[in-house]
């Protein structure tokens, strides 16, 4: 494949990847909607950990689990904000 092919293919992983956030921001909305119901405080740390461990355990690479997790810490910084500012 030419340079060409592979951003169009990053620009289609883009697109995937940008509807997949939103659903997970569309989730976390809901949770912050419950844990507000139920007086529970946005920040969980033991929920975070859980949250990396798991990705690093599903991760094939070649990205390595410290890099994903930098993501990740970023993914869940934005969507405990959407549930603070919800509530």
């Amino acid at each position: 494949m030419e340079i060409a092919d592979w951003r169009k293919r990053i620009d289609e992983l883009d697109e995937q990847i940008v509807k997949l956030i939103n659903q997970r921001a569309e989730a976390a909305q809901n949770i912050g909607m419950l844990k507000a119901q139920q007086a529970l405080p946005v920040y969980e740390p033991g929920r975070e950990q859980k949250v990396f461990e798991h990705i690093r355990s599903c991760n094939p690479g070649p990205l390595p689990d410290a890099e994903l997790q930098k993501i990740y810490e970023r993914i869940i910084d934005v969507m405990r904000a959407l549930q603070k500012k919800d509530n």
